[in-house]
């Protein structure tokens, strides 16, 4: 395995800048997530790893070694795409070994690390067939399994998942989960769903218009987002953005209603505008706040209720933003009525509405 480094990595295609500047160390055997909306440089960013786009400015250091002007092949990493990018008139064996036959790896030692490889992914029972006959679950573990006969030493994920329906994906997303705490691989992952961010990564790589919001942990991202970018992008269902006046430690929204802040502000100052950050299970009804530092009830105006079985989440309306609790599963409240709710004191997260930035 490797470890990788862009320093200032940039591309521009003529005159039109889409990556700037992007400064990023992953370290041997860790898991990479780039996520962020589409047109926001992920895919561009993999690609110029992969050496199939050109570096504009910056550099690329695989295992040490400057790779800017390094041939695709010369890279040594597999990629994993997501149409699959199957042989239709080859084998599932056939399809697996492909890259080890281009490298006339010799027949006994090819078959054996087939075999290898579809025992790893359960596609032992399939190695004769083609992929018209597997599922697009099974198609993409062939895929798979064909990058990671290939032994390289970096492993590249093209949203391989968005192909998928909803049970497969979750399928296939713990699979090569499991697949990565056995074999330890590099790998870096692009995706727009920020739930296989969340779920995969030892690290995210949150992009916006081309730059880094922010690089942590799934944790980190989701409990101190830097920016109102990333509080909104990670998370679902999203974080509630509500504007309020502060004063001291108290908030006050646009119907009147206040919040208190578990902390006063470090920096003492006259009132201003903020946008507070409230997660959905930091707003909830009487049965779940516990004994944590509530604030007193918050009347919202509930519009509807989306039962989950083990959640309900109340959406309603609270100082001019629409917003969504998540409650006990037995909460039923009738259109037009008013909820009482109790938001988390100690986990308000407060941004300028400026800037977008955490205070």
């Amino acid at each position: 395995m490797v470890d990788v480094s862009l320093r200032g990595l940039s591309k521009s295609f003529g005159s039109h800048p889409v990556v700037h500047g992007v400064d990023l160390d992953i370290q041997d055997g860790e898991f990479v997530v780039l996520v962020g909306p589409s047109g926001c440089g992920k895919s561009t960013i993999l690609r110029m790893v992969a050496g199939l786009e050109d570096i504009t400015a910056g550099e690329l250091i695989l295992g040490g070694i400057m790779a800017n002007d390094l041939s695709p092949k010369d890279r040594n990493l597999a990629m994993v795409f997501q149409d699959y990018a199957l042989y239709p008139n080859m084998t599932v064996a056939s399809n697996i070994g492909f890259g080890l036959k281009m490298n006339k790896v010799p027949a006994e030692a090819r078959e054996r690390r087939i075999r290898e490889i579809a025992q790893l992914l359960q596609l032992s029972d399939y190695l004769e067939r083609k992929p018209r006959a597997l599922s697009g679950g099974q198609r993409q573990r062939v895929a798979m399994g064909r990058a990671l006969a290939r032994s390289a030493q970096l492993f590249l994920f093209d949203e391989p998942l968005s192909n998928l329906d909803a049970q497969l994906r979750t399928e296939v997303r713990t699979q090569i989960k499991i697949l990565h705490q056995k074999l330890g691989m590099t790998s870096i992952f692009v995706t727009h769903d920020q739930t296989e961010a969340m779920t995969l990564a030892d690290k995210i790589v949150c992009l916006h218009g081309g730059k880094i919001a922010q690089t942590g942990t799934p944790e980190e991202l989701y409990n101190e987002p830097k920016n109102l970018f990333v509080a909104s992008f990670i998370g679902s269902p999203q974080i509630n953005i509500i504007e309020a006046e502060l004063d001291g430690d108290i908030l006050t929204l646009s119907d009147g209603q206040t919040l208190s802040l578990a902390q006063k502000p470090i920096a003492k100052s006259s009132k201003r505008r903020v946008l507070v950050g409230i997660r959905p299970e930091d707003i909830t009804d009487e049965s779940r706040i516990g004994t944590i530092n509530k604030s007193k009830g918050l009347r919202v105006d509930y519009l509807i209720s989306e039962t989950l079985g083990s959640d309900t989440f109340i959406i309603g309306q609270l100082g001019g933003a629409r917003v969504t609790a998540r409650c006990a599963p037995t909460v039923r409240h009738m259109p037009g009525s008013t909820v009482l709710l109790h938001a988390n004191a100690e986990r308000l997260h407060l941004f300028d509405p400026e800037t977008g930035r955490r205070m």
